[in-house]
């Protein structure tokens, strides 16, 4: 293996032991700016969601509003995942990241100064909070990349578990942090949920632009493989004389089970979506909470994602890269926290059902993207996750925020459903018991055809 490398004329002046002794240190860099700004961009996402209470009382919007403004999101989001993710993908997507998050800002800054206003066009905040989306989409999947650039098969899974939790952190302090700005700086008026998240963020996109780097070969290093004496894997080699249509119409389109994973993250993002989105409407409508524990539910969701994104990808690696598996598992337990978060009453019950569903929701949340990386090469990580997330918005995260809007809106007459009308908060959960099933037995297909692919590889060698 050679011990040096030449990246843009430079050749480095490290062995691949020295490489390997700097590698954590140079590492730390481009992964904590990802973590932080993954962080940002759901402070400046979630705030919504908590928003949406105070939205209503004084704004005058309702809740087919309030589905109809996420709809819209959603739309532009899943759309955006792709086309944008094919655009950005094999580009310093590190320093997209940044851009993309002070983009991000200045839209939600200018949706805060327009609920200053005393009448507020609903075409506007439709347009800005769908600009939001789009700024937005790329995000989990370019912070996948750069994670995927500096790592190697044996260690990655461990990273992106940490790396996803950072948006349990940002989603689960969202809510708090808006609502103690609205408090603090506007006299409870929800303008100020937007306005100091977006300035915060303004400043986050703008220092780590210049922290860190994309990959290793950046540095004039070699790469993540060479650095630890693994193989290159065959996709990444071919990947190299291929064009990006020809590593899509290779790698995605024509891989049955890229599309099952595809279809069951769309019954995943239903699930969750549809218990984090609306938990704060629903513990304020349903069960009478005030509205800063409305605020909290979003926290100890977020906790307990926080907990399963660390727990299940560290779960995955212990059984030696079986994330389908794993995934499966999770789905088959979560009915445990659907049960309690639907007949619970109390603030204790309904959080600590929320902490139950976010920990178990996220095994296939975070497996799902996992399993997806280990059908693809390097240079169409963030196009796959594109599409990963493209159909789980469409369809997913869109049916979440528009069918259990009809269903739970009090003022609508609920949906036909194969011949019986779900209506109410209570209906919205025969949707979520459909969907962990349909999740259960697709990703079970895929953690069949996991298997049968390692007593292959068993057999070979």
């Amino acid at each position: 293996m050679k011990e040096t490398n030449e990246v843009v004329g430079k050749q480095t002046q490290l062995t691949l032991t020295e490489q390997r002794k700097q590698w954590f240190k140079e590492f730390m860099k481009p992964f904590l700016v990802v973590v932080v700004i993954y962080i940002t961009m759901y402070m400046i996402r979630n705030n919504f969601k908590a928003a949406q209470p105070l939205l209503k009382s004084q704004l005058g919007l309702t809740t087919t509003d309030l589905g109809y403004i996420g709809f819209v999101f959603s739309i532009v989001y899943g759309f955006g995942k792709f086309i944008v993710g094919y655009i950005v993908d094999g580009k310093n997507t590190k320093k997209i990241l940044s851009i993309l998050l002070l983009l991000s800002s200045i839209t939600v800054l200018c949706m805060g100064i327009l609920f200053t206003m005393n009448n507020v066009p609903m075409g506007w905040i439709v347009v800005l909070w769908s600009l939001n989306g789009l700024f937005q989409c790329v995000g989990g999947p370019s912070c996948a990349s750069v994670i995927t650039q500096w790592t190697t098969r044996s260690n990655r899974g461990r990273y992106i578990g940490l790396w996803n939790a950072s948006h349990n952190i940002g989603g689960g302090f969202a809510g708090i942090f808006a609502v103690w700005c609205a408090q603090t700086f506007f006299k409870g008026q929800v303008a100020g949920m937007f306005i100091i998240p977006a300035l915060v963020a303004a400043v986050v996109a703008i220092v780590t632009f210049f922290i860190g780097k994309n990959r290793p070969e950046d540095l004039g290093w070699n790469s993540s493989e060479e650095i630890f004496g693994e193989p290159v894997e065959e996709a990444n080699v071919d990947a190299e004389n291929l064009t990006k249509w020809q590593i899509f119409k290779k790698y995605l389109l024509t891989n049955p089970y890229i599309w099952v994973l595809c279809v069951a993250n769309v019954f995943v993002y239903i699930v969750r979506i549809g218990i984090d989105n609306w938990a704060p409407l629903y513990v304020t409508e349903h069960l009478n909470f005030s509205q800063e524990a409305a605020a909290q539910t979003i926290f100890y969701f977020e906790m307990g994602a926080l907990i399963g994104c660390l727990g299940w990808g560290y779960i995955s690696d212990l059984l030696k890269g079986r994330p389908a598996l794993v995934a499966t598992i999770s789905t088959i337990l979560l009915p445990i926290g659907i049960i309690a978060y639907q007949v619970g009453t109390t603030e204790l019950v309904i959080n600590g059902a929320l902490f139950i569903l976010g920990m178990m929701i996220f095994g296939p949340q975070l497996l799902v993207n996992l399993s997806m990386l280990g059908f693809v090469p390097k240079k169409a990580t963030v196009v796959s996750g594109g599409l990963l997330g493209a159909f789980a918005y469409l369809f997913g995260d869109s049916m979440a925020k528009i069918l259990l809007a009809k269903i739970s809106d009090p003022s609508k007459n609920g949906v036909n459903f194969f011949g019986h009308v779900l209506h109410g908060w209570n209906d919205t959960f025969i949707i979520f018991y459909i969907s962990i099933v349909i999740i259960a037995v697709l990703l079970g297909i895929v953690a069949f055809a996991e298997e049968r692919k390692r007593k292959r590889k068993q057999v070979s060698v």
